[in-house]
């Protein structure tokens, strides 16, 4: 990544934004972006999060990029490289920003011309505010990155990625596979958001805000979510949501069953083994 290179970022929502913005910060002053909202792209012109950005025509500006970064649905992302992909020259490198790997992956790096390698990563950094707007908002720095390779990525992919991850600020680079990948963000992230969406669908859930505390606040803050990408990050990896939802259900038919046999020692032993695991948690999360 020399500091001449030329990024193009496609879609510039929350993520693409960020990305954007932190590439400028970091000195890489070719930074330009496509997306279909004039508004958005006149935005982060202004802000100077990039210094060009296009919503049609961007074929020749397609042809010069040196590293292509996707911010878009996995739907939407298919659908741009089978329309758009052709563009591309050998020797770009891409990536992406996409909360799902399985399917996607393998699919785009089919998709794409001879020459163009897609390395997929995923920045945990999202917020529950989305577009370009509250791209400020993003803080890298204590977040996830993750990096899922297949057997068509190259030494030199893996290292881009990971130079990505540290020139956007980024401490914490993993490495899974994009199964791996999917089966744990079905129960670290797309579960908590099926649990908080579920509280705040509550007949009434509203009619306690004057009464809240910390606990519900805390729990529920993701519940402000974007519906469309939600719902299609929740259909693309469904059967590992499905079984991280029923194995939830589970453990709570479990506390349920103490609770209506008056079983003290059931529930105790419930709330010793949380605290538990919450604090083998606390540990690892200091050790990173």
């Amino acid at each position: 990544m020399r500091r001449e290179s030329r990024f193009v970022i496609v879609g510039l929502g929350l993520l693409g934004g960020a990305y954007a913005r932190a590439l400028r910060k970091a000195g890489y002053s070719r930074v330009a972006a496509i997306d279909l909202s004039q508004e958005a792209l006149d935005f982060a012109l202004r802000e100077g999060y990039v210094a060009e950005g296009l919503t049609k025509g961007f074929g020749p500006l397609l042809e010069q990029a040196d590293y292509l970064i996707f911010s878009l649905y996995p739907t939407a992302l298919i659908q741009w490289v089978e329309t758009h992909g052709a563009h591309l020259r050998p020797g770009c490198l891409c990536t992406d920003v996409c909360g799902v790997k399985e399917g996607l992956v393998q699919r785009v790096q089919q998709l794409l011309p001879a020459g163009v390698e897609f390395i997929a990563s995923h920045p945990m950094a999202g917020k529950e505010l989305s577009g370009v707007q509250n791209a400020h908002l993003v803080d890298f720095a204590p977040a996830n990155f993750l990096i899922t390779p297949t057997e068509r990525n190259t030494p030199e992919g893996l290292a881009f990625a990971r130079q990505l991850a540290a020139v956007l600020g980024f401490a914490h680079v993993r490495v899974l596979s994009p199964a791996e990948h999917d089966r744990m963000i079905g129960y670290v992230s797309q579960l908590t958001h099926a649990i908080a969406v579920s509280l705040m669908c509550a007949p009434g859930a509203e009619s306690f805000a004057a009464y809240t505390g910390d606990s519900f606040r805390d729990l529920t803050r993701i519940a402000r979510i974007n519906d469309k990408m939600w719902a299609e990050l929740f259909l693309w990896n469904r059967e590992n949501l499905t079984e991280e939802i029923d194995g939830f259900a589970a453990r709570l038919e479990q506390l349920k069953n103490f609770l209506q046999a008056g079983d003290r020692a059931g529930l105790e032993a419930m709330f010793r083994a949380s605290t538990a695991a919450r604090a083998a948690f606390d540990i690892k999360e200091k050790e990173r």
